[in-house]
C-alpha cells in the first residue's frame, strides 16, 4: 500500500492556536476529522494514521516548532520509509491573497524558515501547499502578523480555503500532482 506523509506546519502550543502561521496545522487537522483519524504525541510531533482509498497516510503537525520542522519531517520520511514525491507540506504563505492556495512539486523556500529547515535537510524536491495569508501588516511587523490570529473577517475567506486545501491534500494522493496542481492553482 503506498504511503504518504502530510506534513503540516506550525507552532506548538495554546499561544499558537490557529495563528496565521499555523495555518498548516489547521488544514491537517481538518484533513484528520474528515478522515476520523485521532492524533498521538509521538517523536518530533502530533502523528495521526489513516487510510484514503487504498493509500496510507501519515499525518504529521511538527512540535519542533516552525524553524525546525525539518527535523520532524526527515525523521518521519526516514521511519516511515517514504520517498519525498509522497511527502505534502502545508504551509502558510505571505506572498499569496488569503484565501487562495497553491501547489507546487519543488521549488525554493521563498524565504520560509519551516520550508528553509526542511529544505536544508531534504533539498527542494518535495511538493508543498502553500495557503494564503495574505500580507495586511505594518513595515517591520511581519512576526506580529503571521503570529496573530485571524480576524473574524478573515475566517470568512480562511476557513473555505481551508476546506478546498484539505480537499487539495486528497486529490494529490489519489490522483498525482500534476492533475491536482491543474484543478486546484486555477480555482
Amino acid at each position: 500500500m503506498d504511503k504518504y506523509l502530510i506534513a503540516g506546519l506550525g507552532n506548538p502550543g495554546a499561544e499558537y492556536h490557529e495563528t496565521r502561521h499555523n495555518s498548516g496545522w489547521m488544514v491537517v487537522d481538518k484533513l484528520a476529522a474528515s478522515l476520523n483519524a485521532t492524533f498521538a504525541d509521538r517523536r518530533y510531533g502530533f502523528v495521526a494514521e489513516c487510510q484514503l482509498k487504498n493509500k496510507r497516510l501519515l499525518l504529521l503537525k511538527p512540535t519542533t516548532y516552525m524553524n525546525l520542522s525539518g527535523n520532524a519531517v526527515r525523521y518521519w520520511l526516514e521511519k516511515e520509509n517514504i520517498p519525498n514525491d509522497r511527502l505534502l507540506v502545508v504551509v502558510d504563505e505571505l506572498a499569496l491573497p488569503l484565501g487562495k492556495i497553491r501547489l507546487k512539486g519543488s521549488g525554493s523556500n521563498g524565504g520560509h524558515n519551516g520550508l528553509g529547515h526542511i529544505q536544508q535537510l531534504i533539498g527542494q524536491q518535495y511538493p508543498r501547499l502553500r495557503i494564503g495569508i495574505g500580507s495586511e501588516f505594518a513595515k517591520g511587523r511581519q512576526i506580529d502578523y503571521v503570529l496573530g490570529k485571524f480576524t473574524d473577517e478573515e475566517r470568512e475567506l480562511l476557513d473555505p480555503a481551508i476546506d478546498n486545501a484539505v480537499e487539495c491534500v486528497k486529490s494529490f494522493v489519489l490522483a498525482g500532482i500534476n492533475i491536482t496542481m491543474n484543478a486546484f492553482n486555477k480555482k
